[in-house]
């Protein structure tokens, strides 16, 4: 995808998480370990949650801040997840499905980071923050967890 504006970013997230959740449910569907089973059906739903409210900030952003051109992002090499889902998350662990998930969403989180660092025009700050805080809290929460399953 060729992100030139904000917009472009929004649509890139929700993609982003889309592409997560079906190979997420996908891998559940091959797993062995009903643990592991569990924990990709649960990242799954979160991620497809994740994608709805992606996609409603396309609809109710200021167009100003979307559609503002996206000149620092040349500089910066956002997460590029593969393009079909070769199954690598039913070969893996719990521990390394829960290592890979958090490594995703702190590189997404790194981005808006950088992002948020580098935008001068109040509209597209806000927008770049509100993504920011619904990243931060998502991942904290999936933290939160995915923790007190290791526990059951």
């Amino acid at each position: 995808m060729n992100i030139t504006t904000f917009h472009d970013v929004v649509e890139w997230t929700r993609a982003l998480h889309e592409h997560l959740a079906q190979c997420l449910k996908h891998c559940a569907s091959q797993h062995e370990e009903e643990r592991a089973k569990w924990l990709l059906g649960y990242l799954s739903d979160h991620e497809a949650a994740l994608e709805i409210v992606v996609a409603g900030f396309e609809k109710q952003a200021d167009p100003k801040a979307l559609n503002t051109w996206l000149y620092d992002y040349q500089s910066y090499a956002p997460i590029k997840p593969h393009k079909t889902c070769t199954a690598p998350y039913a070969k893996m662990s719990f521990d390394e499905i829960c290592q890979e998930i958090f490594d995703l969403h702190e590189q997404v989180i790194g981005f808006y980071r950088y992002l948020e660092g580098r935008t001068e025009i109040p509209e597209t700050r806000a927008l770049i923050g509100e993504l920011l805080k619904l990243e931060e809290h998502e991942a904290m929460r999936l933290v939160h967890q995915t923790n007190r399953s290791r526990d059951l």
